[in-house]
């Protein structure tokens, strides 16, 4: 609900503080006071795109704030979730316009954008007027009025959730068509490696031990004399033989020495122990270097199938073991790929059967809440004097669809034998106001109460009874919910809960325009001014209070 409106600096208004209350709002005043100005302010402050020059002059800066209330599980909430914003319940939304066109806004303190405005303002309000091209009267919304009528939020979601499953299968059908498809051009090419990868078989790490193995047999020719020949100096026959007779010497002179030979003794014993591990080791290099020198062609040639086996891929030598396993991949995809397929085309011809029972079922439920709709209006017609016109819901097909396959327009024939129409190209001004309204009215048990909904002169070219019926249909509209209705007419303003006066004033030369909240009495005189005149005599008085509910 819109609780407060802050103007400053507006076109030609100054200062003005406004609180509104639930119910029906009216708003009434001479042609030319300002009343358009409030909307203006109120859809600058919510973002709409509108006059383009809105400081008053002399100003600096114009300034609009906008005061909701938000109720518990409030569209709003998640628009302002979804923008980052702080929520709560309530919202207070601020918009400055510069003189030199820059605009800046804020949404509980907090600054943002214009498109967050415009998604608020779209959960927040409804706007309606008599040339209203948006809404009901926008053939491209009119499924979605008709779905919020019949109540068909559930059919709706499962068949979003139905459209959704079948694109999913449609395209994992079409990926692995396309996968399949580019596996078979290759077909021969995969064949062909695998067959040379699964008999070169080359395994992790092979090529770096080929390449050690290799250059070691490559060296050991020139390494091996040298080897053998330190090999002797350190057997048996060098310094094995010389430090074993040494310590046998020794050994045997110990007992005279009186112990002097002790720590010699077993220095040689030390390194008679460091000296047979080197020559063990000696030993070990020498049979390692022992080879075969088919041996060494054999690595060779198997180390240089390996890197021409790699080289043809342009990958590194160790990547060729997880090239096979791909490329057998491949092929094992395509061989059982057929089968594949099928399974998919199952899932398809599944998801298309489930989508068109929802759909179906949705094309069933609008067709009799269409027929429910269209005699709900033409109720509403004839206490709006209309009842000679004709209002009908007509059904195309239309392309597969989230929301079905049905495209709905609403039309009309506003006298009898006359053609049909789109409801905004056939009804006038004043008929299409009350097209307009007993729409409205049919759909205010599904309409969310929890928006505000503004009638800019929507009773314009009707009088007497009629303009009665229009003021009770927006007292009904408003019951439980918030209605603002701009008006020049005195029926609609009689049913007002709450009444505000919109007043212009020349002081110096400046022109300003102001609200005025009106009390009883001057509700009254208001009234009877609408009714009269500017000369409002005691007999408009008394019409005045006739017209307002006791």
């Amino acid at each position: 609900m819109l609780r407060a409106l802050e103007i400053r600096d507006m076109l030609i208004i100054d200062r003005l503080d406004l609180m509104f209350q639930p119910g029906l709002n009216v708003l009434t005043g001479e042609t030319g006071a300002g009343k358009s100005i409030l909307l203006d302010s109120l859809g600058f402050v919510l973002g709409w795109r509108g006059r383009a020059e809105l400081v008053r002059a002399g100003a600096d800066q114009g300034e609009v704030t906008a005061v909701f209330d938000l109720p518990e599980g409030h569209a709003a909430h998640a628009v302002l979730a979804e923008a980052g914003l702080p929520g709560g319940d309530e919202l207070i939304l601020r918009r400055v316009n510069t003189k030199d066109g820059r605009k800046t806004a804020w949404v509980n303190d907090r600054r943002c954008s214009g498109e967050v405005l415009r998604g608020l303002s779209d959960v927040l309000l409804e706007l309606h007027g008599q040339h209203d091209d948006r809404g009901l009267l926008d053939p491209k919304g009119h499924r979605d009025i008709l779905d919020l009528y019949a109540g068909l939020k559930p059919q709706l979601d499962t068949a979003r959730a139905a459209w959704l499953d079948l694109g999913r299968a449609r395209r994992a059908l079409r990926d692995a068509e396309a996968g399949i498809e580019a596996v078979r051009a290759e077909e021969d090419f995969l064949r062909h490696a695998v067959s040379e990868l699964d008999k070169l078989d080359p395994q992790p790490g092979e090529e770096q031990e080929l390449d050690a193995r290799r250059r070691l047999m490559q060296g050991a020719e020139r390494i091996r004399d040298d080897i053998s020949r330190a090999h002797a100096a350190l057997g048996s026959d060098g310094a094995e033989g010389a430090m074993g007779d040494a310590l046998r010497w020794l050994d045997g002179a110990a007992d005279k020495a009186e112990g002097r030979l002790d720590p010699p003794l077993a220095a040689l014993e030390r390194a008679m122990n460091e000296l047979a591990d080197a020559v063990a080791g000696v030993e070990d290099c020498l049979d390692a270097l022992e080879f075969d020198p088919r041996e060494l062609e054999a690595t060779e040639e198997r180390l240089f199938a390996i890197r021409g086996m790699a080289r043809k891929h342009q990958i590194a030598p160790d990547e060729l073991p997880a090239l096979a396993e791909t490329l057998r991949g491949k092929l094992a995809a395509l061989d059982a790929g057929e089968g594949d397929l099928e399974a998919l085309r199952k899932v398809v011809t599944a998801a298309e059967a489930a989508y068109n029972a929802a759909a179906n079922n949705l094309s069933d439920k609008r067709q009799s809440a269409a027929k429910a709709l269209d005699k709900a209006v033409m109720g509403e017609l004839a206490p709006l004097k209309m009842d000679r016109a004709v209002f009908h819901t007509e059904f195309a097909t239309a392309p597969d669809g989230p929301e079905g396959r049905d495209a709905v327009s609403f039309t009309v024939a506003t006298n009898p034998g006359a053609p049909a129409g789109p409801l905004n190209k056939i009804a006038s001004g004043g008929e299409l106001s009350r097209f307009l309204l007993a729409l409205k009215v049919c759909l205010s048990q599904s309409r969310d109460a929890a928006k505000t909904m503004i009638f800019d002169e929507i009773d314009r070219g009707v009088g007497g009874a009629t303009a009665d019926a229009v003021g009770r249909r927006l007292a009904a509209l408003a019951d439980g919910g918030q209605v603002l209705v701009v008006t020049h007419s005195p029926q609609v303003a009689a049913l007002g809960a709450h009444h505000w006066r919109v007043q212009k004033s020349v002081t110096d030369d400046i022109t300003t325009s102001t609200v005025v909240p009106l009390s009883a009495a001057d509700r009254v005189d208001e009234i009877a001014r609408m009714l009269a005149g500017d000369t409002v005599t005691d007999e408009a008085r008394a019409a005045a209070r006739a017209l307002m509910p006791s």
